[in-house]
């Protein structure tokens, strides 16, 4: 009697799957509990030593992969689903980014139509020659990128952050030119630096710059624009207007950039996008 106690006590419960609790058994010899709709367990005692080590192998290596197999797949949904938006919010930046560059030269080529004037030819040139100062810092200063596999130049510091950062600071003193300071120029003037600020940041979350490199890349860029801007106010715009010779100059220098700049872009803006389908 003590070992079929002890049996009884340490034996653990064999489950059967019904379709519905209608095609449950009908004998009230075992205990049923509901665990779901579909599953029941019922509970009965081994009559042997050897139905018990059967019973025990059968749960272990039956039920038991049952569930582990489930959990994997429940596991594995949840990853997925995770990863999916994880490759949403991701594919969304990775997509503004690519855009970043042609948003950025929309707007500028658009405030340059809107001047249409010495400044406007003045701002090509600076900035052309502020890319290429961005080119030859990269070879001095010869900094790898965070992830040197996706792009093979350097990446300090980061040329997308100093061609935003000159374009957007021109653009901001054009709009307070016009504007002056009124609740419009206040609006463009936030508008374009969050939107700055966003392209920007891109060159970090896609892993393409360190926060330095973006950092010290919008710093060259504003100070390269402000110099810039301030050498057409204070020496080329007194000059301009009254010498022949100063405009030919000036449009002559940014008719080469702008012929240079048309020929970087086929060359290597176009095969990037090509790249990244």
């Amino acid at each position: 009697m003590a070992g079929a106690s002890s049996l009884a006590l340490f034996h653990q419960p064999t489950c059967s799957f019904y379709l519905s609790p209608s095609s449950a058994p009908r004998s009230w010899s075992s205990i049923i509990f509901p665990l779901n709709r579909r599953r029941f367990c019922s509970f009965s005692a081994p009559k042997t030593m050897a139905d018990l080590v059967k019973t025990t192998h059968a749960w272990r290596d039956g039920d038991g992969d049952g569930e582990e197999e489930r959990f994997q797949a429940f596991e594995q949904e949840a990853f997925m689903n995770n990863d999916l938006v994880s490759d949403a919010g991701g594919g969304i930046n990775a997509v503004a980014n690519r855009l970043s560059k042609w948003v950025v030269a929309a707007l500028f080529g658009s405030v340059l139509l809107l001047r249409h004037d010495g400044a406007a030819l003045w701002a090509v040139i600076g900035s052309v020659s502020n890319s290429a100062l961005s080119v030859a810092l990269k070879r001095i200063l010869n900094q790898e990128r965070p992830v040197a596999t996706l792009r093979s130049d350097p990446g300090m510091p980061s040329s997308h952050a100093q061609s935003i950062s000159f374009i957007s600071l021109f653009t901001l003193f054009s709009v307070m030119e016009w504007l002056g300071t009124n609740q419009l120029s206040l609006f463009l003037t936030g508008l374009i630096l969050a939107l700055a600020s966003y392209f920007t940041w891109l060159r970090v979350s896609q892993k393409l710059h360190t926060a330095s490199q973006v950092v010290v890349g919008a710093i060259v860029g504003s100070l390269y624009s402000t110099l810039w801007y301030i050498t057409w106010n204070s020496f080329v715009l007194q000059a301009f207007p009254s010498s022949f010779s100063v405009q030919v100059a000036v449009f002559t220098a940014a008719a080469a950039s702008a012929l240079g700049f048309a020929v970087y872009v086929l060359l290597n803006w176009f095969k990037d996008d090509r790249g990244n389908i």
